[in-house]
């Protein structure tokens, strides 16, 4: 390895630059306070937790995408956090322990043994809302509504938004008594739309059972699919009739709410399976091969922690929000220059500007005004009548 080489990154990993960094700053914080208003209270989770505690439950399906350490304290396996939901949940489940709902929110960074897609960050920043504690649709409404805010207040434009329901799937299984491997053969079927593969693997069913999962592979456009999946699926079990009711209502809702969104309904959507229990949905836009954001109902995840609640949630990543959206994240507050001097006035005056909020940069020794602008300052302190004064940087003077 050349000296060179010694600082290059690994692959989707990224250093941010200043410039960069105070918009993804910025963004936080607005996105944070937004979430604050809708009555979310943040929580910070660890980096790094003991494996067997980071991938208890639900979390399994993690396990391949979490990077692993020993910790040299305690001999025991470590775990870097690659999703935080599992956390937040636990922090619900375990610590908390409320009987009203709670909602819950977080940011931070996560870290993937391998990219969500192609071109995407193995270091994404992680940004969410769950709500804990109610199991009835206003929860699963509230949250695609905070998501849809979300990505206003970032001006994402041209959203449209997936919507599926993991119950339908799960019922029909269920009612059929499908062996773990043939439904598992059938999901990854049904995620490929491979409609003779899932007639195929369903051809020694009943006529009426196969024609179902058959039928999800088709189930999928606009409004229309759920008045066909009603037809289709009328022999289905009332579980699946349920959920069919519940992404009905769910999406009138948020048409009411948001009617320039575009709704795209996919029955054979099993995004999450192993995890979600419930309604599924996620934001696309033009041009971007992978969600911008995504989420769902997960209702028995909190089973492994000693305390199952009703849970939905939502998150994204900070970073791919700044740079799709045409929000202006940038800091534009120049800075005031003061001359090097250890005067007590000058200190004094120093600290009262950041008091303020503002932003004032001393001069090193040797540093003079003309270096001022090229560290972004418009104004400049100078003693005039027995005070420090803040004056505008002229051009050429």
């Amino acid at each position: 390895m050349t000296k060179l080489d010694r600082w290059l990154l690994p692959d989707g990993i990224e250093e941010v630059l200043p410039n960069e960094a105070a918009c993804i700053e910025t963004a936080r914080r607005r996105i944070l306070d937004l979430f604050e208003c809708w009555g979310y209270d943040l929580v910070i989770t660890p980096h790094v937790e003991y494996i067997d505690a980071l991938l208890t439950g639900t979390a399994q399906d993690l396990d391949l995408q979490t990077f692993k350490t020993v910790d040299p304290l305690s001999g025991r396996l470590l775990g870097f956090r690659s999703d935080i939901t599992p956390q937040v949940t636990r922090l619900d489940a375990h610590w908390l322990k409320e009987e009203t709902p709670a909602r819950l929110c977080y940011a931070g960074s996560i870290l993937l043994t391998k990219p969500r897609a192609h071109t995407t960050s193995r270091s994404p920043i992680q940004l969410g809302a769950e709500l804990y504690g109610d199991k009835s649709t206003a929860s699963d409404i509230e949250i695609i509504s905070l998501m849809l805010e979300t990505l206003a207040l970032a001006k994402v434009e041209n959203i449209h938004m997936d919507l599926g329901h993991v119950a339908i799937f799960r019922g029909l299984a269920q009612a059929s008594n499908l062996s773990n491997e043939l439904e598992n053969l059938l999901f990854d079927a049904l995620q490929r739309k491979a409609i003779d593969e899932v007639c195929q693997l369903t051809a020694d069913l009943p006529k009426t059972e196969a024609a179902m999962f058959c039928a999800l592979t088709t189930l999928c456009g606009g409004e229309e699919v759920i008045a066909n999946a009603k037809q289709v699926l009328a022999n289905a079990p009332a579980s699946v009739l349920k959920a069919i009711d519940k992404l009905a209502e769910i999406a009138k809702q948020i048409t009411l709410r948001y009617p320039h969104i575009t709704l795209y309904f996919d029955l054979g959507e099993l995004r999450g399976y192993q995890y979600h229990t419930g309604i599924v949905f996620a934001a696309f836009v033009p041009n971007v091969g992978q969600s911008i954001a995504q989420g769902g109902r997960y209702d028995s995840a909190g089973i492994a922690f000693g305390r199952s609640r009703p849970a939905t949630g939502f998150s994204t990543d900070l970073k791919t929000l700044v740079n799709l959206g045409q929000a202006d994240f940038t800091n534009s507050k120049q800075a005031i220059w003061a001359p090097y001097e250890n005067q007590p006035a000058l200190c004094q005056k120093m600290a009262e500007l950041r008091k303020q909020g503002q932003r004032v940069i001393q001069a090193l020794p040797n540093q003079t005004l003309t270096e001022a602008t090229e560290m972004g300052c418009d104004q400049y302190l100078v003693f005039i009548e027995n005070s420090w004064q803040v004056k505008p940087i002229v051009a050429g003077k």
